[in-house]
């Protein structure tokens, strides 16, 4: 594939990718071999710091690449409604981040062994760990991918380069070197896309005019979806936000609970400001660039519209935001693997100083299992994706009803988490999605249910106490 952009990008990604790891390298010479440490940045994080990190730990190949697509074929209110999940999902956690802050856990399954029991713990840390690896997956091939279409290097070298990088990060530092780096990654989106914004939109000839020249479809809301597909798109986000295990630990970082609230505040207008930003380019591109694949249409903007100074900015957030939510995704499963498994059920007596070297090697472990699976077992991988909605269903679903509803049982607890995962793999899988629809729309209802069934039928000792 012919380079979108040329050398001076290319020099630009790679010198800001020599920074994030010498800043990941300076936090590693400071961290000190203890769980908060390294897990949870000693609980100590700027609210800067933290909302930047939940910033760019979202928005990373989903938004800059699959998420662009989505925008340039569907139009700018599909758009702002399939990103949506992240703003609604802030906004719980406007509550529930505080309560998490409280808890001082440090996995999702750690939480839900509180309220339903070891075997739920269990069933959930199988759910967490099909899904970040596959996750971690496509941000390997999704950062080599955007490599490979600015730079024009070669896409197996450039899974590679990724696959290290993002290893090493987590490696250093734990959450200390992952987060400042991905505080970085989401300052440099702001000032790249909001200062670029002018010269894109200048180019189009502004937004009433690009608005103009959008399809029929791509005036209405659903951009000529049906209103059943665009849900099947929208709730996947919304449900994996809302229990996303990455979010959660960062909530577990902040200072105080109160703090953990201010910074879901700050975190909020955040992400209405990004969503803003990528439909903006995304919409501009619609115009001034129709007819290319819709999944580079930021970046093609950022070099063919936007000064190099500001486009190298954009460029360089783009292939960082992969990054960064790739060595996010590599420390919270290695820590599942130590925590939930290991410490849990092999060794109960691990040191803080034998865990933390544990998910060292657990993360570099993770980093060559997702290489293999990216590079050579592509249909796993894509066996995998559906297990995306199987944590919405079988994870996020009885995490809520742990926070919201006193009388969940553990039977409950375990028939959601069932129940969400054998209703997608059903519906996805078995049945091929009957009319093009999402599993989450039959598996959320059916994990709500579940949920609600087996803990009135069989209710918790606490309750009948």
């Amino acid at each position: 594939m012919e380079p979108i952009a040329g050398p001076a990008y290319a020099y630009a990604i790679v010198a800001y990718l020599v920074i994030m790891l010498a800043v990941g390298a300076y936090f590693g010479r400071k961290v000190h071999a203890t769980k908060d440490e390294f897990f949870l940045a000693g609980r100590e994080l700027p609210r800067i710091v933290l909302v930047g990190t939940l910033l760019a730990t979202w928005f990373g190949g989903g938004t800059v690449v699959g998420g662009a697509n989505f925008v340039y074929t569907y139009g700018p209110w599909a758009g702002f409604l399939f990103f949506i999940g992240a703003p609604v999902g802030a906004l719980i956690l406007i509550w529930l981040g505080p309560k998490i802050r409280e808890l001082a856990k440090y996995t999702v399954p750690e939480i839900l062994e509180r309220t339903y029991g070891p075997t739920t713990r269990l069933f959930s840390t199988i759910c967490i760990l099909l899904a970040y690896t596959g996750i971690i997956s496509y941000n390997f091939t999704g950062a080599a991918y955007v490599v490979n279409i600015v730079t024009g290097f070669s896409q197996q070298y450039s899974v590679i380069i990724a696959a290290v990088l993002m290893v090493c990060l987590a490696v250093m530092a734990g959450m200390k070197s992952v987060a400042w780096t991905d505080a970085l990654s989401a300052f440099l989106i702001f000032v790249g896309m909001g200062l670029g914004l002018y010269f894109a939109a200048s180019s189009a000839g502004g937004y009433s005019s690009t608005y103009q020249a959008l399809t029929e479809a791509q005036h209405t809301v659903s951009g000529g979806l049906t209103g059943l597909q665009l849900i099947g798109y929208v709730a996947p986000l919304v449900f994996l936000y809302i229990g996303d295990q990455n979010q959660i630990q960062r909530y577990g970082c902040a200072k105080t609970p109160g703090e953990a609230r201010k910074s879901a505040i700050t975190l909020f207008w955040g992400m209405l400001c990004v969503i803003f930003l990528v439909v903006s380019y995304c919409v501009f591109a619609t115009k001034l660039l129709p007819g290319i694949k819709g999944d580079t249409a930021i970046m093609r903007v950022a070099v063919q519209h936007v000064p190099f100074i500001f486009g190298a900015m954009i460029l360089c957030a783009c292939v960082a935001f992969l990054v960064t939510t790739g060595d996010s995704y590599l420390l919270s499963t290695a820590t599942n693997i130590m925590i939930d498994i290991v410490q849990k059920y092999v060794k109960p007596d691990i040191t803080d100083k034998q865990l933390v070297f544990g998910t060292r090697v657990a993360i570099v472990g993770v980093g060559i299992f997702s290489y293999v699976m990216a590079t050579y077992l592509p249909e796993v991988l894509a066996m995998q994706m559906y297990s995306y909605s199987i944590y919405g269903a079988g994870v996020t679903i009885p995490l809520l009803g742990a926070f919201l509803w006193k009388k969940v049982s553990p039977a409950g607890g375990l028939g959601s988490v069932i129940t969400g995962a054998v209703a997608i793999l059903a519906w996805d899988m078995y049945l091929k999605r009957p009319m093009g629809l999402n599993g989450i729309i039959i598996a959320v209802p059916a994990s709500v249910v579940a949920l609600v069934l087996f803990s009135l039928i069989f209710p918790s000792k606490r309750a009948e106490a």
